[in-house]
């Protein structure tokens, strides 16, 4: 594993979100590695999948383990990236290929390389996808950080596995292993949502933040899409629209404008355009999986709607919510509005007062508030 730590150790975080306490790998990448290092060794080329790589620690550990023909799933767009900037930087690109969560990616897998993720949700379409369509003798293996699993994780592989155990913990790290799949059953995603507030029925995929509801958030800054202060659109931009709820919403309030949803998750976009589908607007809402507004022309949103994350894989960082209001200034026209909902506490303010201009506050409740600014 010298050769992993050392690869390690030459990582980097970029394109995506980067900060001094933030690493491209973690203890969970090294202990899900030296668990399945015998079987990296073992396993025929084009046998491996890697579900969940952060910036490329598990693909590339795994290459350089001896491991080819990888196939990946990333659901981040910039996860994906950062993967194929260091792949080539340390030597080791055409290794791998990138795929959506499906049957290119996992026929025919023998060992599953695994970061969990965040959510139940998410996990549960993976592990439905694995036993769907990888080898009946696939193994997955499974990591995170201990504070981030709950037994109720065993639970979700048990329904698709006949065996499932814990590792014991490693640098506050643990690994599960699956096995044994079962007859997946029919598929658990897309789901379905229906909220009194929306006159549409809302989408989502596994991985698809905030799942088929109207979140809180979401649902102030929607209130507030009437108020006297606000005149009519031509041009809208849903940036982070995850299921699509409030480009949709924008493109049923205002029929004469254009409609622009971007977000980088891969979940969020096949979720945002099920969404206008089942709302009728899919051919007024263009819908891109990108980095923040990087295919917005300059000058081009007449208003912006921005319900930010928080969070940077499972780490809270504030910083991830900054690099998106900070790109809103190039893309809004000259007294163009950005309207953004967000947890009270963060006091986003006095930045969107310095990067976009003149700033009012549209509502307010126990949790969240909404405000515009007008860029200068």
């Amino acid at each position: 594993m010298e050769a992993v730590a050392a690869l390690f150790a030459r990582l980097s975080r970029e394109p995506d979100f980067d900060a001094p306490e933030l690493q491209a790998h973690d203890s969970a990448d090294e202990l899900i590695l030296d668990t399945a290092a015998d079987e990296l060794r073992r396993v025929g080329e084009g046998e491996i999948v890697v579900i969940g790589d952060r910036h490329g620690a598990l693909t590339l550990g795994a290459a350089a383990l001896g491991a080819r023909g990888i196939r990946v799933h990333q659901d981040p767009l910039l996860g994906e990236r950062a993967l194929t900037a260091n792949a080539e930087r340390l030597g080791l690109a055409g290794l791998h290929a990138s795929h959506p969560l499906g049957e290119p990616l996992l026929s025919g897998a023998r060992l599953v390389l695994l970061q969990l993720p965040r959510g139940l949700d998410a996990l549960d379409e993976i592990a439905w996808s694995i036993a769907r369509w990888a080898h009946p003798e696939v193994r997955v293996v499974a990591g995170g950080r201990v504070k981030h699993m709950t037994r109720t994780q065993n639970e979700v592989l048990g329904r698709y596995f006949g065996e499932v155990s814990a590792g014991l913990g490693r640098r506050k790290a643990r690994v599960l292993s699956a096995s044994e799949p079962r007859e997946a059953g029919p598929a658990p995603f897309p789901r379905w949502g229906a909220d009194p507030a929306l006159a549409f029925r809302v989408a989502a995929f596994g991985a698809t933040f905030g799942g088929a509801t109207l979140d809180h958030g979401s649902r102030l800054l929607l209130a507030g899409l009437g108020d006297p202060g606000m005149r009519a659109p031509g041009r809208v931009v849903d940036l982070g629209c995850g299921n699509g709820v409030l480009a949709v919403s924008a493109a049923r309030r205002w029929p004469a404008a254009e409609i622009i949803a971007t977000d980088q998750s891969a979940a969020a976009v096949a979720a945002a355009r099920l969404t206008a589908a089942e709302a009728g607007v899919e051919g007024r809402v263009v819908i891109h999986r990108a980095d923040a507004l990087e295919t917005v022309p300059d000058g081009w949103a007449e208003l912006i709607l921005l319900n930010p994350p928080f969070h940077t894989g499972s780490t809270v960082h504030a910083g991830v919510a900054h690099r998106l209001i900070r790109a809103c200034r190039r893309a809004l026209a000259p007294g163009g509005e950005l309207r953004l909902v967000f947890n009270s506490h963060l006091r986003y303010r006095p930045l969107v007062e310095r990067e976009i201009g003149p700033v009012r506050e549209v509502a307010r409740d126990r949790t969240f508030t909404v405000l515009s600014a007008t860029r200068r």
